[in-house]
């Protein structure tokens, strides 16, 4: 691992603003930027667009043509040496004689591969490895690529939205709109940003909502919805089940729901996923949804679902949004639902704690579970 100096460190910057031209769209790829650099002048730059599309390096690459040789290639991820939908990376950044390359963060799954700075090594170029903030940054930028890689289940992104007394709805269960036009629409944006949106059954029934994205610029990949239903009472005719042959929707279901209830949501498109337990475990459903495919879940409500995904300590990020409000009342539902802890030290606390305003709400961005760190 490096210190790099201003230079790297502000290609580096740039190269992960790249990557974030394509937020939403790359999974189960990560999202990865490159930039090539001749006698500290950027030359090229490129990002990947997406599976099956050409990776960073290579987009950069082919920007900068015979250029390269002699450069410095600063990527936010370890170049790749496996065959994937697309050729490797790193035999590529050797044969266009590549002088040096500066990393992000080392990729977990070419711990398993031919390791792809070693590769480079090999061929004679320098490589430098970024740490300390530099570092942290680009895992960030791949969180749910790491988190998936490692741990075997998605990366979970728990949103809250609550008045100044941490109220989620009045006694009476009015509760839309608690935060402002501001940040609606940032929640939108993380809907596109994630592979899949969870919900209890208790918000479809009384919200009904779509779950989607909408009023994002530019071309967004609509998230997959997923419903913990224990005894599958989503409506056929609510508008996630209406809409699960365009998006797919996946229905939690525990031992004891009815098989005539599952068939009915199976015809309608819904994907029933069904758990020998009474409700289903939510460490069993990430695991499931794992199996499919989606790297990353946005969990959006309601109160005993969040305090679900809380009390399994499967919670990676909260993102918690603050109206400038209170709603009182004893009776006035409260974000976590379930036992809660039995002492403060018990408290799960949020680090890298973040407050931000949008519009007139706050939000809050803390981390619950640390991602991991990847060692060559």
């Amino acid at each position: 691992m490096t210190v790099l100096g201003a230079a790297d460190a502000a290609a580096l910057a740039r190269a992960r603003e790249l990557a974030l031209n394509a937020r939403g769209r790359v999974s189960p790829n990560p999202l990865v930027g490159a930039v090539i650099l001749r006698d500290g002048r950027l030359i090229a730059e490129g990002w990947h667009e997406g599976p099956g599309l050409a990776h960073a390096e290579i987009m950069a690459l082919r920007a900068a043509g015979p250029q390269a040789r002699g450069a410095t290639l600063v990527c936010t991820l370890e170049p790749c040496s496996h065959v994937g939908r697309t050729p490797p990376c790193a035999p590529a950044v050797i044969e266009a004689g590549i002088a040096r390359v500066v990393v992000g963060c080392l990729d977990p799954l070419e711990r398993t591969r031919g390791r792809g700075i070693h590769l480079l090594r090999e061929a004679g170029i320098d490589v430098a490895v970024a740490s300390g903030e530099q570092a942290r940054r680009s895992r960030e930028l791949i969180d749910a690529f790491i988190t998936h890689s490692v741990r075997g289940r998605p990366h979970v992104m728990l949103k809250l939205a609550t008045s100044l007394d941490g109220k989620v709805a009045t006694r009476t269960g009015e509760s839309q709109w608690i935060t402002g036009l501001q940040a609606r629409g940032l929640v939108h944006r993380l809907r596109a940003d994630h592979d899949a949106v969870a919900v209890g059954i208790g918000t479809a029934l009384s919200d009904d909502p779509q779950l989607t994205a909408r009023g994002i610029a530019g071309p967004v990949r609509q998230p997959a919805r997923v419903v913990f239903d224990s005894f599958a009472r989503l409506p056929v005719t609510s508008a996630l089940a209406r809409g699960a042959r365009t998006i797919p929707v996946y229905l939690a279901v525990g031992a004891n729901a009815p098989w005539d209830r599952v068939t009915e949501l199976q015809n309608a498109g819904v994907e029933v996923v069904a758990f020998p337990t009474l409700r289903p475990d939510v460490p069993a459903v990430l695991a499931a949804l794992a199996e499919r495919g989606i790297q990353s879940v946005l969990v959006e409500g309601g109160a005993q679902l969040a305090g679900a995904f809380v009390a399994a300590d499967t919670v990676d990020v909260v993102r918690w949004f603050l109206a400038p409000t209170l709603i009182g009342g004893d009776q006035a539902p409260g974000a976590l639902g379930g036992d809660g802890v039995g002492n403060l030290a018990q408290a799960a606390r949020l680090g890298d704690l973040t407050v931000t305003r949008v519009g007139d709400d706050v939000l809050c961005t803390g981390r619950l579970i640390d991602l991991p760190q990847i060692e060559d």
